[in-house]
């Protein structure tokens, strides 16, 4: 027999002579190594580590120290949380348990109602099982055996399971087992129940049997696992601080936004929310003239043509809203690019005139399912700083340094000051040529390669049409939200037969750049509001400045200087009210409003005003020139900062 080659992620080789576990090949290398190892990646492949060596391949060791190993410690965990109910509670029935973001869950069949106290006796069950540390061993049954096995148990869902794999041509499964409990399952999973160190249930919720309404109701119970407790704690403060942060319920207490039953999933904007709204859009308005963008505006509603020649009837028809209109078919539009297709279709264009970066704030209508919308975060009406870029193919790359550029520009100035750039190669099931998808893949790379900035490869995870970039960006808590988007599509503008005269004098097709920053301003403002925690720069907030009287005596000059103020464009109120002090500074600052202008007698003796900082800080004898200076010059520079911070 030849020796087996493992090519490690250094590219070193290491030669086996014969067959081999990845637990011990890890052995072989080290004891630290082995005792933190807890999966394999086999060519790319997560597996278990007990999994053999049997040929050429390249080998990376997941340790506890390594990310991806979360995924096989939360699946892991889930296992032993779903032992740990049965042993409790033996009539409940099992379903499945995936590794969800940051977690995961299992979806059980219980006659019993789960409330919160029991998170805390199913976890002590759950401990008792990770310390007796029983070895996590796979055994392949054939299909038969195990629908066999699971109908004796009662398990049905399980059976459901299985028969839906043998109509796939599935001939066995994998069965997992830890002490004498054993659940279907594809795994990998760690070596044994002793590698879970850090675990904490968190929710218990209603979910349908494969998410269908018409399939019978489960109990659903979250949790999250880490390699380590430190780990644990960071991630459950980062909840308890999301919690504070939740823009729903900022949303309320600042009087931003509301729903109501009667346009489901559809934000109503409040006077102060609306304010935040037109001050971003203003902002990126301001940017698309630097950035050589032109706006237009478009229908809110099409004949349903418009959307067979684009391919959304047959591959989006159920996220879209119709009417009839002179019995014809019409639809609100979900998105812009139709449209923008028609209006660079209305003339002759040639390669001079390109790109061509068209703008759009357009009000879209998607008909999400009512199990998926969740305050701002997804709705069914919204507006997007939506664009499009018909450019040629070689000027893709340089599209791409502007879009960063002009993303660095916007989440710099909202501070946002972390993100990562996924690309997004093509899928299985794609539309195009390979041809066409070889030109948008390697324009894209070149283009991230010319910026020179780190990005990670999501293979297959492309837009049925294109290649695409997409951007998470880190809020301030650290938790990573999906903003910004470059996607690249050859098929629209074949389906739009759009064209422009070449170099050659010949006609060519266009490539077509979806483009997003902010994507949809009701999703942003709901990470906005969070990453702030309501507290909103100046230029932003929507109150800038309350004027706070201490007594009636000071009515008079607290109203001439608000107005004052106003002529400036400032949004400023002022608090007359017959209160405490005290009363006053505090309810400004639950709003969170940036100053507070406390005017007493020797404010109005020396006109001037009394400048207090949300933060606290205080600083007397400000001339109302002087504020009204410094407040204009921070608002004009988009600061995140008060221009007073440092007086």
């Amino acid at each position: 027999m030849s020796a087996i080659k493992i090519t490690l992620p250094d590219n070193s080789i290491r030669e086996l002579p014969k067959a081999v576990s990845i637990g011990e090949f890890a052995a072989m290398i080290g004891p630290g190594l082995a005792k933190s190892a807890v999966a394999g990646k086999i060519d790319g492949a997560l597996v278990d580590i007990r999994t053999i060596l049997d040929k050429n391949c390249k080998l990376e060791i997941v340790t506890l120290q390594n990310p991806e190993s979360h995924e096989v410690i939360r699946h892991s965990a889930a296992h032993i949380m779903a032992q740990a109910v049965q042993e409790i509670w033996p009539e409940v029935k099992i379903t499945i348990g995936p590794v969800i973001e940051n977690g995961f869950f299992y979806d059980l069949d219980s006659p019993r109602n789960f409330v919160p106290e029991d998170l805390e006796k199913i976890e002590k069950a759950m401990q008792k099982i990770v310390e007796v540390n029983h070895p996590i061993t796979k055994e392949m049954v054939p299909i038969a055996k195990a629908i066999e096995i699971f109908k004796k148990m009662g398990e049905r869902f399980k059976v459901e399971i299985i028969e839906d794999l043998k109509t796939k041509g599935e001939v066995e499964v994998s069965l997992y087992h830890q002490g004498n409990w054993f659940d279907l399952c594809r795994g990998p999973h760690v070596p044994s129940t002793g590698f879970l160190k850090a675990f904490k249930l968190l929710s218990i919720a209603g979910a349908y049997w494969r998410g269908d309404e018409k399939n019978p109701m489960l109990q659903r119970i979250y949790g999250t696992a880490f390699s380590n407790k430190k780990d644990l704690e960071a991630y459950l403060n980062q909840l308890e601080e999301a919690k504070k942060r939740d823009h729903r319920k900022l949303g309320k207490e600042l009087n931003l936004f509301m729903f109501h039953p009667l346009a489901p999933a559809m934000p109503f904007f409040f006077p102060k929310g609306t304010v935040i709204y037109n001050e971003i859009m203003k902002f990126i308005r301001e940017l698309y003239v630097e950035h050589g963008y032109e706006e237009v505006i478009t229908p809110q509603i099409y004949d349903v043509d418009l959307y067979h020649t684009s391919g959304h009837y047959e591959n989006y028809r159920e996220n879209m809203y119709f009417t009839q209109i002179d019995e014809r078919e019409f639809s609100m539009k979900p998105m812009n690019c139709p449209g923008h297709c028609l209006m660079y279709s209305a003339g002759r264009r040639s390669y001079r005139e390109l790109p061509w970066r068209v703008a759009d704030f357009g009000r879209l209508h998607r008909n999400e399912r009512a199990g998926v919308v969740h305050g701002l975060a997804r709705v069914r009406s919204f507006s997007q700083d939506d664009a499009h870029i018909f450019c040629r193919v070689d000027q893709i790359p340089d599209e791409i340094v502007k879009f960063i550029s002009f993303l660095n520009q916007v989440y710099t100035t909202l501070g946002f000051d972390k993100y990562q750039v996924f690309f997004s190669t093509r899928p299985e099931k794609r539309a195009g040529s390979d041809k066409n998808w070889d030109k948008a893949e390697n324009a894209l790379e070149t283009g991230l390669k010319n910026l020179k900035i780190d990005y990670k490869i999501n293979a297959g995870d492309g837009a049925f049409y294109g290649p695409k970039l997409d951007v998470m960006v880190t809020d301030a808590i650290g938790r990573a939200w999906q903003l910004g988007t470059l996607q690249c599509d050859f098929t629209m503008p074949e389906r739009f037969k759009l064209e422009y005269i070449g170099e050659d004098n010949k006609p060519h097709i266009p490539v077509m750049l979806h483009r997003a920053i902010v994507g949809s301003f009701e999703r942003f403002l709901g990470v906005y509001i969070e990453h702030c925690a309501g507290s909103f720069p100046t230029w932003v907030a929507p109150v800038q400045a309350v004027l706070i009287n201490i007594t009636s005596n000071q009515e008079a000059y607290t109203k001439e200087v608000e107005q004052m103020l106003r002529s400036e464009g400032l949004r400023v109120t002022a608090d007359l009210r017959n209160e405490k002090l005290g009363y006053k500074i505090r309810e400004a600052q639950l709003q969170k409003v940036p100053y507070m202008l406390i005017i007493g007698d020797q404010e109005v003796q020396n006109r001037t005003l009394s400048v207090r900082l949300k933060a606290g800080k205080e600083l007397k004898g400000i001339a109302i020139d002087e504020f009204k200076t410094k407040i204009l010059t921070e608002i004009k520079a988009r600061s995140l900062t008060s221009i007073f911070a440092d007086v």
